[in-house]
């Protein structure tokens, strides 16, 4: 005799999980700079220099001094050409004195020497190379500097977020299942 089997199937749940994963971007744009360069300024001056020239003495030593100058010198030495003429007279006196003796005539000598040009008198000054005196006074230079720069305005960007969240949808695949199945018998006896 047979015995009868009884046949159990079986079939497990499945669960299906569909997974959409977030999604996010982020973007930081650059910050907005504005410069401007400040240029640095300079600025130099220079006043003329003074040059002074002196030639007094090169007209003096030249006879061509100013009048008052030239007064001077005359009346400075006026004294002892009065006692040269005094001497040379005198000088001239004694010759006469001593006609006796003297074996020439001093009286055309001395009438001779009358015609003869008077005492020059010196009017001018010393002439000399150095007689134009020269004085430079430069100019002081006068530098001053603006110090320049940057300026710079800077204002940064907000970044650009955006995010999507994710998803799972969980579902059942397979519901679970027991088939069992008897065995068949026999009715008939």
């Amino acid at each position: 005799m047979s015995i009868g089997q009884i046949q159990i199937q079986q079939q497990p749940a499945l669960i299906g999980i569909q997974i959409r994963p977030a999604e996010q971007h982020i973007e930081q744009p650059q910050a907005t700079m504005d410069m401007r360069q400040i240029p640095s300024k300079l600025s130099i001056e220079q006043p003329m220099g003074v040059l002074e020239i002196n030639q007094d003495r090169a007209w003096d030593g030249l006879g061509l001094a100013n009048n008052l100058e030239v007064s001077s010198r005359i009346y400075s030495q006026a004294k002892e050409i009065a006692l040269q003429g005094i001497a040379r007279r005198m000088e001239e006196g004694r010759q006469l004195a001593d006609l006796a003796h003297v074996k020439s005539n001093p009286i055309p000598d001395i009438a001779k020497d009358w015609r003869k040009e008077g005492l020059v008198l010196p009017v001018a000054g010393p002439a000399s190379i150095d007689n134009v005196d020269l004085s430079y006074t430069p100019g002081k230079v006068q530098i001053s500097v603006e110090e320049g720069g940057v300026d710079l305005q800077v204002t940064p960007n907000r970044a650009i977020h955006e995010y999507t969240p994710g998803k799972a949808e969980i579902y059942m695949r397979q519901y679970a299942s027991v088939q069992i199945t008897p065995p068949s018998i026999d009715t008939v006896l």
